[in-house]
This record gives structure tokens, C-alpha cells and sequence, in this order.
């Protein structure tokens, strides 16, 4: 006696786009608008991004191009930091003004999370940043590193060069590499409960110090 073929196990993801299929089969073709903005009129971009980044509790200084290695080395003297990783890549002036008294940690060969969680913050740069949503985006580019340097240690020092700033997302989507792996900042890491009692620091930084180089 043969047994009754048993239909292959199918997963809950190919039983539900099979029935999507089947509801769309023979549907029209329909035109989809996309008439959302790619860009924004000229704006003062430099202090809108100061200004939603000070909403998002990051503390911003917007200095000349020149004085970013001063003011690199005023904001790690004022954490305390003395232990600071600092991806290759990153302009040789930055750098110096970092190692200044300070011990730079290598990332190389790469860093365990334990022993990123024992460094006193990190210092990069980015690869863009969009001043109406006072978001900076990381891509591991030059001067940024891995995506886990940025999330595990409690302090991230990050440099924006004016020319990196946009007005909306689609300007910021449109210079990145979508292959990359980018990481969205906005502000310290941050979470609140149901009763909206705000707790920084849950999956990344508590604290977010940004440098404007205007």
C-alpha cells in the first residue's frame, strides 16, 4: 500500500504571498506618482542641523574648518576621555588633535564588543547629514569604521564638514551607496516605555557631541 503524497512544507511567508498573487492576478496596471520632493530650496542648513540635533539632547559646536582639531580636543578634554578609538581614515589633523594626551585604541584586528564597552568613547566622521531631520548617516567610509564602534561605546564625537550637510532625506539617499552599511544617528541612543519615560543609552550612546566644521 502506497502512502498519499505529502505536499512539501511551505513556510508561513510563501503561504501569504501566495495568496497575495492570487488576489492581484489579472489586476491593472496601475501608475504610481511620485511626486515627493528630491530637494529643498537653499537654507541657512548649518544651523537648521545645529538646531535639531540640540532637540535631539547632542551637544553641538558649529566652529570654522580650522578650528576643528581645538575644538576635537576641548570636547574630549571636557569628557575625561583617555582611551579613544579611532578608525583609519580620518583626516591626519583630527587625529593628532585626538591622540593628544590620550591613548588610541586600534581597531585592528577588529575590536570585541567587551573591549569597545571598556574604551571612553570614539571619534569619526561621516558620510552625510540631513539638516531637516537632524540625522547623520555613517557608511563605513573613511574616517567612520565599522558599524559597532558608533554603537557600543557610551560617547561618540562625530565632525560634519558643511559641504556633508543636506536639506532632506532623498538629497542624503541619493549620495549614498545603497550597498553600504549605513547607520542613521539622530541625537544619543534613546527609548521610552509605554508611559514615555525617555531612557538614553539602551542600544548605543548615551551621549552624542557633534562638531560643525562651517
Amino acid at each position: 500500500m502506497t502512502s498519499p503524497m505529502i505536499p512539501p512544507t511551505r513556510s508561513s511567508r510563501d503561504l501569504i504571498l501566495a495568496r497575495v498573487r492570487a488576489a492581484v492576478r489579472g489586476a491593472p496596471e496601475v501608475e504610481i506618482p511620485r511626486g515627493y520632493r528630491t530637494a529643498a530650496p537653499g537654507t541657512d542648513l548649518v544651523s537648521l542641523l545645529a538646531e535639531r540635533l540640540d532637540d535631539y539632547r547632542a551637544q553641538v559646536h558649529v566652529v570654522p574648518e580650522a578650528e576643528v582639531p581645538g575644538a576635537v580636543a576641548a570636547a574630549l578634554d571636557r569628557r575625561g576621555a583617555a582611551r579613544l578609538v579611532v578608525p583609519g581614515g580620518l583626516p591626519e589633523e583630527w587625529r593628532r588633535a585626538a591622540a593628544a594626551g590620550r591613548e588610541i585604541v586600534r581597531d585592528d584586528p577588529p575590536l570585541r564588543a567587551d573591549e569597545l564597552d571598556r574604551v571612553d568613547g570614539v571619534l569619526t566622521a561621516c558620510a552625510v547629514a540631513v539638516a531637516e531631520t537632524g540625522t547623520i548617516v555613517l557608511d563605513s567610509g573613511p574616517g567612520q569604521g565599522r558599524r559597532a564602534l558608533t554603537l557600543v561605546p557610551d560617547y561618540h564625537l562625530c565632525v560634519v564638514r558643511a559641504a556633508q550637510i543636506v536639506a532632506i532625506v532623498p538629497e542624503a539617499v541619493a549620495r549614498l551607496d545603497p550597498a553600504a552599511p549605513q547607520t542613521w544617528i539622530a541625537g544619543p541612543s534613546a527609548t521610552s516605555d509605554i508611559e514615555l519615560n525617555r531612557v538614553e543609552g539602551v542600544h548605543g550612546p548615551r551621549t552624542l557631541e557633534v562638531i560643525i566644521a562651517s
